[in-house]
């Protein structure tokens, strides 16, 4: 029921100001009003969206929490997207928002009634031969819904030129020959065609 109520109040509210600001200024310019809004709110979106995304990187970049530039640019995300509707009041409401301070303001209070309860990752080894500490040295455990997939972390490297002699039988290099009459550049022996 109460999630209905800004749906219901909303529209009502909007009709009001229409009539009252129509009332003052005429209907022709609360049209244009309302155009320009939404025209306003489309550039905000597009162009402080970007800022945005430029200040979360930036934060990503210096290792700052993006916390802080996510939630400014959610809130004028939002506030671009109320100019966009039509409505006075929303425009109002997305004007607001569009000030650092009251953006701020916003996310203080919510900040303020958001209560960490904890969190947590572990990692632990399942199998295989255990450090000199018992447990794997950095201390991780295996979370819930971990699966070990068997996979094996590796490194390799690809051969151009084998160090010579090539050991007969052991490569495939000696059956393609390149154009010096040696192996041909390329094979790493890996694989046989």
């Amino acid at each position: 029921m109460w999630l209905l109520l800004p749906f219901v109040i909303l529209p009502i509210v909007e009709i009001a100001l229409f009539i009252q600001v129509g009332g003052l200024i005429g209907v022709l310019p609360v049209i244009a009003l309302v155009l320009a809004s939404a025209v306003a709110g489309v550039t905000v979106m597009r162009h402080q969206g970007a800022r945005a995304a430029l200040d979360l990187q930036r934060a990503m970049q210096e290792f700052r929490d993006p916390g802080r530039p996510m939630a400014h640019g959610a809130l004028v995300m939002i506030a671009g997207l109320l100019m966009v509707v039509p409505g006075l009041f929303t425009s109002a409401v997305g004007l607001l928002l569009l000030i650092p301070a009251v953006r701020s303001l916003i996310l203080r209070q919510m900040a303020a009634r958001v209560r960490v309860s904890g969190s947590g990752f572990s990692y632990r080894q399942t199998h295989g031969a255990e450090s000199e500490f018992g447990a794997d040295p950095a201390g991780f455990r295996p979370g819930r819904g971990w699966r070990d997939e068997g996979v094996i972390d590796g490194e390799y490297s690809v051969q151009d030129d084998p160090p010579a002699p090539v050991r007969e039988g052991l490569t495939d290099q000696s059956a393609q020959k390149g154009p010096e009459g040696g192996p041909r550049r390329g094979d790493s022996g890996w694989t046989r065609h």
